[in-house]
């Protein structure tokens, strides 16, 4: 029989974080293929974890992910650990997951930390609807990719998750200002470690902030999705050149159900509901 891969979420930051089937997991699994084993093997010391480890990072997952399938194929079972959080979220776990699939290997997930949601849950805004960005793009790579993320999410409405190292924190932020708008924001940093914060302001304060305190730790920012009825006005003066059905799914799009969304068209358009209702007949 084939083996199994097991995604492993590890602490954040927090040792006690970890969970009792991780643990075993570990324990039991033939081999550990971890982000970076030097940051890991200390994990593994701490719980007196004794698997074999091999490294699987973002520069070999494509070959050392067909290494891997090969040894689960041949029934080796494999735990994947990141440096820290949940395997796959904003990390080359997804590569080996999708090899893995292809091949028949059967794929589970062990549940746990992940900063993303830490944050979220702390940030004190929206949890209904989010959106995860992770990093953006870096402005030596990529600046047209940049730019167009940025440009996407000065429409978006639900909230957003980014990460950023802190020495690119400002400048992540200035960008995220100048295309987003001040929004309100909590940057949270340091996560579920002795010095975790989670700092609610907006983009402006922040930046005056930090413009007189040097960020330290790893951060995450949430920030508040733009407000529908602002989304609304900057259409307005579109609707005529709109078909209803595009008009109908502008607002649907943002999470309206059905029925709101046709008063919604009907008050643009300065129509009854019952207009709507007959020229989406």
């Amino acid at each position: 029989m084939a083996g199994t891969l097991y995604l492993c979420a590890t602490p954040i930051g927090n040792l006690e974080d970890i969970t009792f089937r991780v643990l075993r997991t570990l324990k039991e699994v033939d081999l550990i293929a971890a982000e970076d084993t030097r940051h890991s093997i200390k994990l593994l010391n701490h719980f007196d974890i004794k698997t074999p480890m091999t490294s699987y990072h973002e520069y070999n997952k494509v070959d050392k992910a067909r290494y891997l399938v090969g040894q689960l194929e041949e029934g080796v079972d494999i735990a994947l650990i990141t440096d820290a959080g949940t395997p796959g979220i904003s990390d080359p776990g997804e590569e080996l997951v999708r090899q893995c699939y292809e091949a028949g290997i059967q794929v589970t997930s062990l549940p746990g930390p992940a900063a993303c949601i830490t944050a979220l849950t702390m940030s004190g805004l929206s949890t209904r609807r989010f959106c995860f960005e992770a990093f953006l793009p870096s402005e030596k790579g990529d600046k047209k990719e940049r730019a167009r993320i940025l440009e996407e999410l000065r429409q978006e409405t639900r909230t957003i998750i980014v990460y950023e190292a802190p020495h690119h924190l400002v400048r992540t932020l200035e960008d995220l200002y100048k295309v987003l708008g001040d929004r309100n924001i909590t940057i949270c940093r340091e996560l579920t470690k002795k010095y975790e914060t989670a700092y609610r302001t907006t983009f402006r304060d922040a930046l005056e902030h930090y413009h007189e305190e040097e960020p330290k730790g790893e951060c995450v920012i949430v920030i508040e999705g733009k407000h529908l009825e602002e989304l609304r006005k900057e259409q307005i003066s579109r609707w005529e050149e709109m078909e209803i059905q595009e008009h109908l799914a502008f607002y649907t799009d943002q999470g309206m159900d059905r029925k709101e969304a046709m008063k919604a068209v009907a008050r643009d358009r300065g129509i009854t509901k019952r207009d709507v209702y007959q020229q989406l007949l």
